[in-house]
């Protein structure tokens, strides 16, 4: 099933309204201190909020797009039949939970939806900033504007916003991994870790960071942003994922600005890449 440019922007406002739900409960939650519970070890966090607002969403979802597939980080799957013409919803009701926790105000709501193995809507919404990110077939706006994906073209000026190397590549790769982390630090202008790869991806949506790398994510982590950065002009390379299978799949990706040399990119050793759009 297709979805042309209307529907598609219907379906972006549904996921705004399902996000803009959380708005209130999650300002009024932030930075009191939530007791934290843990699922797969101490690097991976979750609080009431968290499940709170997942249950929000999917109420809006279920309202507005009866019989759809919701894939959650906190509540699985469920909704429809999981058939290939389903609407799905990728949903990650607070993507950044740490820094919700401790009171950094670095986390965000993302809501994508796919449809015939495709990306056609997505959300990010941060709400300390109330900044929405919307995408749609039509395009990318940041609270309606119109945003594009332009910044540096190279290393030396560039902003690389990455959470590399976290734990898992550390038992992994070991000191290797810091080596690489070093080739980074020394070749980027500037290099951060703030904490949430779906709000890092709008941000290179609109420009505001230049290359974004991460290597532990799950689909309602980058479902909404793959297609925000794309829709914006940017890029977003998929990496490690299985053949044939979705790009919000993939466990790793690299995005960057439109016209951002990634040939010529430290990351791109580092990410794995033979040459820029070609995972080794």
């Amino acid at each position: 099933m297709s979805v042309d440019v209307p529907a598609s922007r219907e379906l972006a406002g549904i996921a705004e309204l399902a996000a803009r739900a959380t708005g209130d409960r999650l300002r009024t939650a932030f930075r009191s201190r939530p007791e934290v519970d843990l699922k797969r070890d101490i690097h991976d966090p979750v609080t009431v909020h968290d499940r709170a607002a997942e249950e929000t969403i999917r109420e809006v979802l279920a309202e507005h797009t009866p019989g759809s597939v919701v894939v959650g980080e906190e509540g699985g799957v469920g909704g429809g039949d999981g058939g290939d013409g389903d609407l799905r919803w990728f949903v990650d009701p607070i993507d950044g939970t740490a820094n919700f926790a401790v009171g950094l105000p670095f986390f965000c709501v993302s809501i994508g939806a796919a449809m015939g193995g495709e990306l056609v809507a997505g959300v990010v919404y941060d709400p300390v900033r109330d900044d929405m990110f919307t995408a749609s077939l039509g395009g990318a706006t940041c609270n309606g504007e119109p945003i594009h994906s332009r910044g540096a073209t190279r290393d030396e000026n560039a902003v690389l916003v990455t959470g590399y190397p976290n734990a898992r590549e550390m038992h992994r790769r070991g000191e290797e991994s810091l080596r690489s982390f070093g080739s980074l630090v020394n070749a980027f202008a500037t290099v951060r870790r703030p904490g949430s790869a779906a709000l890092t991806l709008a941000h290179v949506a609109a420009g505001w960071a230049d290359v974004a790398y991460g290597t532990s994510v799950n689909a309602w982590d980058v479902a909404a942003a793959v297609l925000l950065v794309r829709q914006a002009g940017g890029t977003y390379l998929p990496l490690d994922g299985e053949p044939g299978g979705s790009d919000w799949e993939a466990p790793g990706y690299l995005a960057c600005v439109g016209g951002f040399d990634l040939g010529g990119s430290a990351i791109a050793e580092v990410a794995g890449l033979v040459n820029a759009g070609e995972p080794a």
